[in-house]
């Protein structure tokens, strides 16, 4: 019996991109001598739900891929994996799989290459959105660059909507990618209006500075505006000086980063949501839910793939008992 029939409950389902990720075969070269490249599911939202999968959590996916090879591919990886993908529609209007090429000339020298004309994943409509599917969900995972474009803005604003209704938690994941958007005025609208509405907000340093449209913000000033709305966390990433998270009651955590040999840099904060989220789920503290993300994000920037890498849990268990950290 299928999660569909049986109306089984979600730890958590997100919503927004998933798309192809094409990464560099060949290390230490810039792209225009690359040759090879090795394919992989790509996008923030398929991976964290493929990485709270591969964590166990009981995970389901929303949205739209492309009527294509790539688009089949992405839903079996998906499938295979764990995650109900009844909420995932096959677009209809040959629209095609964001592409994303990745180049990794050295372990802080990274950059991604990538195709967002008119793809798919941005085409999900809201009539596609399913409030009984969302009401199954313990979370809601959103992911900022689902609100760059109509009509895929207004199907994520709905299933905040939907989840707010129905009680079910949601976690916005600022996912900032600057190609996606007009301006970074629209960015910031859309991602205070989300993130007023979200109960837990996760991102670093720098996108809630997009968010805020300034510069050089703080977390302190970032979590007193956030707080008089509806979050309860607040999750600020500091790169190599570690996270920190805020609550509401004034409480704050912070988690160091662990030591690992870093082969790239793309894929850290898809893992570290998961991985975050996983040890919420199973009633761990906040401190503790911290240490967990920051030591999936470890891992998997020593891996080749974003998706691909994501950790189990005695990988990051280990990783916490027996690694030092990079700042004390």
């Amino acid at each position: 019996m299928t999660n569909e029939t049986s109306g089984e409950k979600f730890d958590l389902i997100a919503i927004g991109r998933a798309c192809i990720d094409l990464n560099a075969t060949e290390y230490n070269r810039p792209m225009e001598e690359t040759m090879t490249f090795t394919k992989y599911v790509g996008g923030s939202p398929a991976n964290i739900a493929i990485g709270s999968a591969k964590l166990g959590l009981k995970t389901g996916f929303i949205g739209k891929i492309a009527d294509d090879q790539h688009g089949r591919f992405i839903r079996g990886y998906m499938e295979k994996a764990g995650i109900d993908v009844s909420g995932m529609v096959v677009d209809q209007e040959g629209h095609k799989t964001g592409l994303a090429f990745t180049e990794i000339k050295s372990p802080d020298e990274c950059s991604i290459l990538m195709y967002r004309d008119d793809v798919a994943d941005l085409y999900l409509q809201p009539e596609e959105v399913d409030e009984e599917y969302i009401r199954r969900a313990n979370k809601l995972v959103v992911s900022g660059t689902a609100l760059a474009q109509s009509p895929s803005r207004e199907a994520v604003l709905k299933a905040v909507h939907l989840a707010k209704k129905n009680g079910v938690e949601i976690v916005f994941e600022l996912d900032y990618r600057p190609y996606t958007w007009k301006s970074a005025e629209e960015t910031a609208v859309y991602y205070s209006l989300v993130a007023q509405q979200a109960d837990i907000v996760i991102g670093t340093r720098d996108e809630y500075d997009i968010m805020e449209n300034a510069v050089g913000g703080s977390n302190e000033r970032t979590t007193e505006a956030l707080f008089k709305h509806a979050p309860r966390i607040a999750v600020i990433k500091h790169g190599v000086e570690g996270s920190y998270a805020y609550t509401r009651e004034g409480g704050t955590y912070r988690a160091q980063a662990y030591k690992t040999k870093v082969l790239k840099t793309f894929g850290a904060g898809d893992s570290y949501a998961s991985a975050f989220l996983y040890a919420l789920v199973q009633g761990k503290d906040l401190e503790t839910a911290l240490k967990y993300g920051s030591a999936s994000a470890s891992i998997v920037v020593s891996r080749h793939s974003s998706s691909d890498a994501m950790p189990a849990v005695d990988e990051i268990e280990a990783l916490i008992a027996d690694q030092p950290v990079l700042h004390s």
